[in-house]
């Protein structure tokens, strides 16, 4: 780009079209890279269907007012075993404090910014009232979810914010 009779360099419309070019795509090789990386590590869903979690509201709403008249209260902790298993364990007690068996439990654990990142708990009564699940080792916030049912039915619903080490 110097010119041959002053020997100075001058800007000329070739270099200024390549230029831009250049710019251009650069800037476009970054948002690619960038909406790669978006998308593969947050699948945007949280709900199927926003119509029909709407919907469902009034019915969520009315199962709340049930389970709060039933006055359970669930106290539950993670403890490691002596090979570094997590073991999530917890208890359920009526409004006397007495323990409520017969339960059968679904537990996951769901990693708030990636569903695909879920995993379910295998949980197990070990003795009336009381139940235990081992999990694989995970650290950082999660929601823990906890569905009690009485045969098909779902009596009490549990959804706690939970950090692991």
């Amino acid at each position: 780009m110097e010119n041959v009779r002053t020997g100075r360099w001058q800007v000329t419309g070739r270099f200024v079209l390549l230029s831009l070019v250049g710019f251009f795509a650069v800037v476009f090789a970054v948002n690619a890279v960038m909406v790669r990386a978006a998308m593969s590590t947050f699948s945007g869903v949280e709900v199927a269907s926003s119509y029909k979690a709407g919907l469902k509201f009034g019915a969520d709403r009315r199962e709340a007012d049930q389970q709060d008249g039933l006055g359970w209260h669930v106290d539950g902790r993670i403890a490691r075993e002596r090979s570094g298993q997590p073991v999530f364990e917890f208890d359920v007690r009526d409004r006397a404090g007495a323990l409520v068996p017969g339960l059968t439990v679904e537990a996951s654990l769901a990693h708030p910014a990636d569903n695909r990142r879920d995993q379910a708990i295998a949980m197990r009564e070990i003795r009336p009232g009381v139940f235990s699940g081992v999990f694989a080792p995970l650290s950082g916030q999660w929601e823990l979810k906890l569905d009690l049912l009485r045969g098909a039915e779902r009596v009490f619903r549990s959804q706690s914010r939970i950090n692991l080490r």
